[in-house]
């Protein structure tokens, strides 16, 4: 048989070991403890061990460590009426853990929610061509409004990233068509621009010439040079009677 009192004492030493494990919480660095003492908030504790009341207190565990967050595509109508489907990325962390667990029953899904209607509430606003570009300018906006909404709950948002823009097909192909045509129409530029600087050198060439009379019958010359190198064909090329004048003129002499 068992004594009484040694039974009696190792359900005391029970219930001691399970009151003091009620009472010891241990968090770590990223984490901070809300304290409730009877239902009211009481306190926010540090990382490391900490101690609490047994049945008065309970204590409830937040992360401050930033959360990355995915936004999941939202169907939104441009402001130039294009229908396109968007998701982003929303990265956030907790710096008041009693407002997060106090001001709003859900921290979590409040901001995804928040982040959605943001985010097609702000697309909504502006066209497709700056959707497109201006990328980092809609960014800094949603980041500024879902910032100053998550305020109050303790949160802040540090940054909101775009990911993805998914056009329709017949938006794809008629974007493809409008690029086709930029090229087409700034190579077409490009050509008149060289046809135009190659005229302007051709018609200071031809002041120059047209000031030497022996300057044209050089340019003669050298053409005729240029096209017998490939002695691939017969050329028919005229000379002019006042290289012929001097001979003419002596040969009269003579006579």
């Amino acid at each position: 048989m068992i004594p009484t009192n040694l039974i009696g004492g190792l359900v005391v030493l029970v219930l001691l070991i399970s009151i003091i494990a009620s009472a010891v919480r241990i968090l770590y660095e990223y984490e901070r403890g809300v304290v409730f003492r009877l239902g009211r908030f009481a306190m926010v504790k540090g990382p490391g061990l900490r101690f609490i009341i047994p049945v008065v207190d309970k204590i409830v565990k937040v992360s401050l460590r930033t959360v990355a967050m995915d936004v999941p595509p939202q169907d939104v109508i441009t402001k130039d009426n294009v229908s396109v489907k968007v998701n982003a990325v929303l990265y956030f962390r907790v710096v008041h853990p009693d407002k997060a667990l106090i001001e709003v029953e859900n921290y979590l899904y409040a901001t995804s929610q928040l982040a959605q209607t943001s985010l097609r509430s702000v697309l909504g606003q502006a066209e497709l061509d700056e959707l497109l570009s201006h990328r980092d300018r809609i960014n800094q906006q949603l980041q500024v409004i879902l910032d100053r909404q998550t305020d109050p709950w303790g949160v802040k948002v540090s940054n909101v990233e775009i990911k993805h823009v998914d056009l329709p097909q017949e938006m794809q192909r008629a974007m493809a068509r409008q690029a086709e045509a930029e090229r087409e129409r700034r190579s077409k530029i490009i050509h008149a621009e060289g046809e135009f600087q190659a005229s302007q050198k051709l018609a200071d060439a031809a002041g120059v010439i047209s000031q030497e009379s022996g300057a044209l019958q050089l340019r003669f010359l050298q053409t005729l040079t240029e096209i017998a190198a490939e002695k691939n064909s017969t050329i028919i090329f005229p000379l002019p009677i006042d290289l012929f004048k001097p001979f003419l003129d002596a040969a009269n002499k003579e006579k």
